[in-house]
């Protein structure tokens, strides 16, 4: 397997999370956001929206985070990423989708470059634009989290062992970290956060882990 990615990526850190999860191995193709390598023609013939990541296995392209955890669960099955009961597995997928499609698409980098070269904002707009999508999100999933904690007294939200929405949820903790959002006041949230960062998969999939951190 190649991942195409970058170490600051939300949704290549999922990814790196899940494969590290299931204990696969993989080549790692950095891509630098920052300096436009995801819009050269190379990237686009991996992904044509000139977006990261892209997982390449045996001749196969696949693109889109969630799209990919999936189909890792389903070609590796042990460990599951999603419940067995087909209920909790709804919620589990309701709680992951909060994170990758409602609080980080407007918050992730080509969405506040256009902020500030198209639409002017200034870095202090664009700080309180991020604290406020990412605060909006926590609350809610703080409220969600906190109901079904409270009775099924597990450490994940899908039970006894990590899945698909802690490998949402740890990035966008990174990326709210980064923007100065106290992300202590969500009692919850930070219980997850603090049972994930005791596990290897968690620790190595951590963007200060990957090569192209210090380039």
């Amino acid at each position: 397997m190649e991942l195409h990615g970058y170490f600051r990526s939300s949704a290549s850190y999922r990814v790196r999370i899940a494969l590290n999860l299931k204990g696969l191995c993989y080549q790692y193709h950095a891509v630098n956001l920052l300096k436009g390598e995801q819009k050269e023609s190379k990237h686009r013939q991996l992904n044509p929206q000139g977006l990261v990541p892209a997982l390449v296995d045996d001749g196969n392209i696949l693109t889109q985070s969630l799209a990919i955890l999936e189909w890792l669960d389903e070609q590796h099955p042990s460990p599951a990423l999603l419940p067995a009961s087909p209920l909790v597995r709804a919620r589990v997928r309701a709680l992951a989708y909060n994170v990758a499609c409602d609080i980080q698409p407007i918050q992730n980098l080509r969405v506040l470059k256009y902020l500030q070269t198209e639409l002017g904002a200034s870095d202090e707009q664009k700080v309180q634009w991020v604290r406020h999508w990412i605060g909006l999100g926590f609350d809610a999933l703080e409220t969600q989290l906190a109901a079904h904690q409270d009775k099924q007294h597990s450490p994940f939200a899908g039970g006894d062992t990590p899945g698909l929405f802690e490998c949402c949820l740890i990035p966008q903790i990174y990326n709210a970290e980064r923007f100065g959002v106290a992300v202590s006041e969500y009692p919850t949230i930070t219980a997850i956060a603090d049972a994930c960062a005791a596990l290897p998969a968690f620790q190595q999939a951590r963007p200060e882990n990957q090569p192209d951190s210090t380039l």
